[in-house]
């Protein structure tokens, strides 16, 4: 089968390549210019370009049973709002014009659980076929759910499309070094000595790969299908990481009314640092809010199935380790440095 994957060197698109690769699919991979596409480069053609140009698209998106549209900006902070809606949701719109000019079959977009209104904690969130950006919180939220709308409003056109909504995602082959990941070289470099309350819902990288693969395969028509995994707290994160470590678990637990005061002039201070934030105003909200994200349409649709956390924890902590501490000789503290 031929297929297309936009935002294919991001966290979940580099891991989509390597499971469509090993499961036969032709591979072109729509990579941006400045992008480093080392790691994908063996298993597939790299188109380099930008979802933004449409006559790219055009030329591009073409001669493939189905394209996986991955390609958006991930932010946990509220600047870049012109940047971010442009790409994720004029990005998106791009795409979907393309692919009904060039009669591809089969959309599968990867949106998020974020697009999804929150119900009251204690209750389990389901899919749904509404998705109004006034109903979500934050500005990578909105711009999601306004492009899941887009891609669902196509579902009565030529084009088949179907959606999935990844929880939070961890694992290995975090190149880009997500904000998860960052969790981890913080807590490796000495750098994060307290927690937050609260947590989320993660989902291994691999198993979100799987399920994409798994829409495309067996997914009906305009529907969407939660991808998500096991609630973790923080705290019980950070325990994880610190028994790997062999070190002293983190007991410090700051108040969350003081570090939700502070956010802001912290996510101002990193801007004007031009470094990316551990966490910001948004981030906190969300590890208070409710993450009880009901994968069960996908487990029993699609066949879905996710690993243990703490699989995920390990391979995440290894993957740290090997690919960025040492690769960029950042000093770290560490006990427990051989694998088990």
């Amino acid at each position: 089968m031929k297929c297309i994957v936009t935002g294919a060197t991001g966290h979940i698109g580099n891991v989509l390549v390597r499971e469509l690769y090993h499961h036969g699919y032709q591979i072109r991979a729509i990579v941006l210019d400045k992008d480093d596409a080392t790691m994908i480069e063996p298993l597939c053609e790299i188109v380099r370009g930008n979802i933004l140009d449409r006559v790219f698209l055009d030329a591009n998106l073409k001669d493939a049973d189905v394209v996986f549209h991955l390609a958006g900006i991930v932010e946990i902070g509220s600047g870049k709002k012109k940047t971010i809606m442009k790409v994720n949701v004029d990005g998106t719109q791009n795409v979907l014009d393309s692919c009904l000019l060039n009669g591809i079959p089969r959309l599968v977009y990867t949106s998020s659980v974020h697009a999804i209104p929150e119900l009251p904690k204690g209750q389990w969130m389901t899919e749904t076929d509404h998705f109004d950006p006034d109903l979500v919180h934050g500005l990578y939220a909105k711009s999601k759910a306004m492009a899941t709308a887009l891609v669902l409003a196509a579902k009565d056109s030529p084009l088949d499309v179907v959606v999935v909504h990844p929880s939070g995602v961890i694992g290995p082959f975090d190149f880009k070094l997500s904000n998860v990941s960052q969790v981890f070289i913080d807590f490796l470099c000495g750098r994060l000595n307290a927690y937050l309350s609260g947590g989320y819902n993660f989902v291994d990288v691999r198993d979100v790969a799987t399920g994409i693969r798994l829409a495309a395969e067996k997914g009906r028509r305009g529907e969407c299908y939660i991808l998500s995994g096991s609630e973790i707290t923080v705290k019980e994160l950070l325990d994880e990481i610190a028994a790997i470590e062999g070190r002293k678990r983190v007991r410090t637990k700051l108040a969350y009314w003081f570090i939700l005061s502070m956010s802001y002039l912290a996510e101002a201070y990193y801007i004007l640092a031009k470094s990316k934030p551990l966490f910001t105003h948004y981030s906190i909200l969300v590890l208070r809010s409710n993450s009880h994200f009901d994968n069960a349409k996908a487990v029993r649709e699609l066949g879905f199935t996710t690993r243990d956390i703490r699989t995920s924890i390990r391979d995440t902590y290894w993957f740290a380790v090997e690919n960025y501490l040492e690769k960029h000789g950042k000093r770290y503290r560490t006990k427990g440095f051989q694998k088990g």
